[in-house]
């Protein structure tokens, strides 16, 4: 008998020791990977994409609501008003949305969707790489967020502002309040319009 046709030895990884140890187990952790919280996140930002145009209803009373309070943020100051209110903007929009605190949201415009949500932060539209089944190229177990914000679009009252050209996001904004910024600017715009009509 040969070397050549000695019993073949069977190499064993870690990697199989390990799967075969926790299939002896009884105990299965349940809900602790991190592709589970992954697709929990998923599952909230489909939910939005489903009932944008209720949020879309929402949104327009809380943004008129907001803008009512223009008196008070002006008073109290819009820079002292931006720690609370970032904390709970923050709060709402990373559980709804998966936030990423851009400070110059567009979600009215993406069919309640994020575009931070893209690992190429992409503000008008997909890349190339879309896969066959919706999802992206660079993390596969992730809807496409244009898919998503195109399907909510659809769903909305102006759901053609999704056509509307954005420009690049200004990185120095970070970490600072959409709403006040909305506020302060729709303010702006009322007061001068009032002032151009008085004239």
């Amino acid at each position: 008998m040969t070397g050549n046709d000695s019993t073949k030895t069977t190499t064993v990884t870690q990697a199989t020791l390990v799967k075969k140890t926790r299939e002896r187990l009884a105990y299965r952790p349940a809900d602790v990977s991190p592709l589970r919280r992954v697709q929990r996140r998923y599952t909230m930002r489909r939910w939005s994409v489903r009932h944008a145009r209720f949020l879309e209803w929402v949104y327009a009373r809380f943004s008129s609501l907001f803008l009512a309070l223009h008196p008070f943020w002006n008073a109290v100051g819009y820079a002292r008003a931006e720690k609370p209110v970032k904390f709970v903007e923050r709060q709402v929009k990373g559980l709804m949305f998966d936030c990423r605190m851009c400070g110059q949201c567009i979600l009215s415009s993406t069919g309640m969707s994020c575009p931070m949500n893209c690992p190429k932060q992409l503000r008008n539209g997909p890349c190339g790489g879309v896969r066959a089944n919706g999802h992206c190229e660079v993390e596969p177990d992730m809807p496409c967020v244009w898919v998503k914000a195109w399907e909510g679009a659809q769903a909305m009252r102006c759901g053609d502002a999704i056509l509307d050209v954005q420009k690049p996001v200004d990185q120095s904004l970070r970490e600072s309040s959409a709403w006040l910024r909305v506020t302060a600017r729709a303010a702006q715009e009322r007061e001068n319009a009032a002032g151009s009509s008085a004239a």
